[in-house]
C-alpha cells in the first residue's frame, strides 16, 4: 500500500479540508494509506517523510528552514508533490527554495472592472478560458480534456521555463489596465526535481471549482502521475 501525506490549512476560504476531502475516496480507492497533517513542520520529521509516497499540499502559512529542506529532499528522493491554487502557489511566501522547486508562485489575480465591484471576493472571480497545450494534449494528466471555462479567480505566475506547461490560461489586456497585451500564464505544468515528479494547478480556489469535471481529472490523473 502506498501512502500520501495531506498538508493542508490556512485561509478558510480557500477549503482546504473540503478541498483535499474530495480526493480521499479515490486515494483510498486507489490503494493509498491516508495522513493528514495540519502543519509543514511535519516535513522535517525524517521518519514519516522516507515512508511517503505522495503529498498533497493545500496550505498557506509559514514554513521554518529545516521543514522547507525536509520537503525538498523528500521530493528530490522520489516522493511525488501535488497541490493547487494557493495551497501551493501563496503556500510559503518567504520560501525562495520551494518556490524553486514548483517553478511558479502567485502575484496577482486581476479584478473585474472598477464599475463591476462590490467590495467582496467575487470582484476577482472573472470568466476566462483553461486552454490545454499541445504538451497537454499528449500528456497522461490532461489527454483526455478538452479547453474548458471557469469562473473564478485568474492566477497570473511568475514561472520559470524548466517545466512542462499542460495548460494555459491569457489575462485580456483591458482598458484601464496598466498592462497593453495579453498575459499568458500556466495553469497547469508537470516538472521532475531530482527523482521526485511535481504536479501544479492554478485553479482550484474552492470546493466549487476543484469540483468541476475537468479539475477534478487533472488532479485525479496528476495524483496517480506523480506518485513515487
Amino acid at each position: 500500500m502506498k501512502r500520501v501525506l495531506i498538508v493542508r490549512g490556512g485561509r478558510p476560504a480557500h477549503q482546504p479540508v473540503e478541498t483535499t476531502e474530495h480526493f480521499r475516496d479515490f486515494l483510498e480507492t486507489a490503494g493509498f494509506s491516508i495522513q493528514v497533517s495540519d502543519s509543514p513542520t511535519i516535513y522535517s520529521d525524517k521518519s514519516v517523510m522516507s515512508k511517503i509516497d505522495l503529498i498533497v499540499q493545500c496550505i498557506e502559512s509559514d514554513i521554518d528552514e529545516p521543514s522547507t529542506q525536509g520537503l525538498i529532499t523528500a521530493v528530490a528522493d522520489g516522493t511525488g508533490f501535488v497541490g493547487w491554487h494557493g495551497g501551493v502557489l501563496v503556500g510559503f511566501p518567504r520560501s525562495e527554495a520551494y518556490y524553486q522547486m514548483i517553478g511558479g508562485k502567485f502575484v496577482a489575480h486581476p479584478a473585474k472592472a472598477p464599475a463591476e465591484c462590490t467590495g467582496s471576493e467575487e470582484d476577482f472571480f472573472i470568466p476566462h478560458t483553461i486552454e490545454i497545450t499541445p504538451v497537454g494534449k499528449l500528456h497522461p494528466i490532461t489527454q483526455q480534456l478538452r479547453d474548458f471555462e471557469l469562473i473564478t479567480e485568474q492566477y497570473w505566475l511568475l514561472t520559470d521555463p524548466y517545466m512542462h506547461v499542460l495548460a494555459t490560461t491569457t489575462q485580456l489586456a483591458r482598458e484601464g489596465d496598466p498592462w497593453d497585451s495579453e498575459v499568458i500564464s500556466p495553469a497547469m505544468w508537470v516538472r521532475q526535481w531530482g527523482k521526485g515528479k511535481i504536479f501544479i494547478c492554478s485553479p482550484g480556489h474552492n470546493l466549487n471549482i476543484v469540483a468541476h469535471d475537468s479539475v477534478t481529472t487533472a488532479i485525479q490523473n496528476g495524483l496517480i502521475w506523480a506518485s513515487r
